[in-house]
């Protein structure tokens, strides 16, 4: 939990014009919701603005950025271009590990760089921090700062950052929502955000291959430790089977916390180049946070991730003796 100095942040916005917003790959609702948010909020004062990720905004959360104005490092946009630019913003996310490919330009860039974010994990990256890991999401943070600066939420920045909010939070279902999180969202609302057509985009649009997913998904949950425990994997090979994609797979944890007596779930998910993505869920007294952060992830209490090199077996062998231990 911190404090954010945001005269210190608003004092470096007025000072300089030209912008690069950023965020981890595999991008969720908070990373583009924020970014967008963002980039509304510097606009509006004048600024100069690319956002530009280390990955493609996923399929599925295409009608977040309607104008496709999100752009991919080294496919849209080069090196040169960015690293001149005065300031390099990183949302979402304090670790290098998840930047990927825009970690060259985190590197290079000649900017004061500065991260925005509320996770509790973070990695030194010579960069101003405005942090509060006691926030819900870091759409809520852009809220503030929108705030700070004086600038007034259009629709445009309304419904990104709704999305941001609702997403982070399981729909406002998590612990992590409280009664000002629901203020906020109100705010949203008030500003033009329509949680009908957001919730439907994100919802109610699920691919074949995703339901399948999630179906083999659930038949391949297992239990233990009296059912406190539950996990699950996705091979690489089961995307091409079923039809489904990578970023099919968000909130596909959840699910396994949601069965009956499960109070630790994870879910291990094989990547197209090897390895495993593995996410935490707790309802109990472990810290995904501090259990991610054995295998060089991070996240918060309730909700982490890491990546694991290695085949299943072995993955699962070494993750779940951790998360045993950490049960116990």
């Amino acid at each position: 939990m911190s404090s954010i100095d945001w005269p210190a942040f608003v004092e470096i916005i007025h000072a300089n014009q030209t912008f690069v917003l950023t965020s981890h790959i595999r991008p969720d609702c908070d990373a583009l919701g924020s970014e967008l948010g963002m980039a509304g909020v510097l606009r509006t004062l004048g600024k100069d603005v690319q956002i530009v990720n280390g990955q493609r905004t996923p399929p599925n959360l295409s009608f977040i950025d309607p104008a496709q104005e999100i752009r991919v490092f080294d496919e849209d946009v080069k090196l040169e271009e960015l690293v001149e630019r005065d300031v390099l913003m990183i949302l979402d996310t304090s670790a290098w590990a998840q930047l990927g490919p825009m970690g060259e330009v985190v590197r290079g860039t000649k900017g004061k760089k500065l991260v925005v974010d509320h996770h509790v994990s973070e990695d030194e990256m010579g960069a101003i921090a405005f942090k509060n890991t006691s926030a819900e999401a870091t759409g809520r943070l852009v809220m503030e700062a929108a705030d700070q600066l004086g600038v007034e939420l259009t629709p445009s920045m309304a419904k990104p950052l709704f999305a941001a909010i609702a997403t982070d939070t399981g729909w406002f279902r998590f612990g992590s929502a409280d009664a000002s999180t629901y203020r906020h969202a109100a705010k949203l609302i008030d500003s033009g955000a329509r949680p009908d057509e957001i919730y439907g985009s994100l919802y109610e649009q699920d691919k074949l291959g995703r339901i399948r997913l999630r179906g083999m998904v659930l038949e391949r949950i297992h239990t233990e430790m009296d059912g406190d425990l539950g996990y699950t994997y996705i091979g690489r090979d089961d995307f091409a089977r079923l039809g489904a994609l990578p970023s099919d797979t968000e909130d596909l944890v959840n699910m396994v916390l949601a069965v009956q007596g499960i109070k630790v779930a994870a879910i291990f998910i094989q990547q197209i180049d090897g390895g495993f993505k593995i996410s935490f869920r707790s309802r109990c007294h472990v810290d995904c946070s501090e259990l991610a952060s054995k295998f060089g992830g991070g996240g918060h209490r309730a909700a982490a991730g890491a990546f694991v090199d290695g085949e299943l077996d072995e993955v699962k062998s070494v993750v779940l003796d951790a998360v045993r231990e950490a049960m116990r």
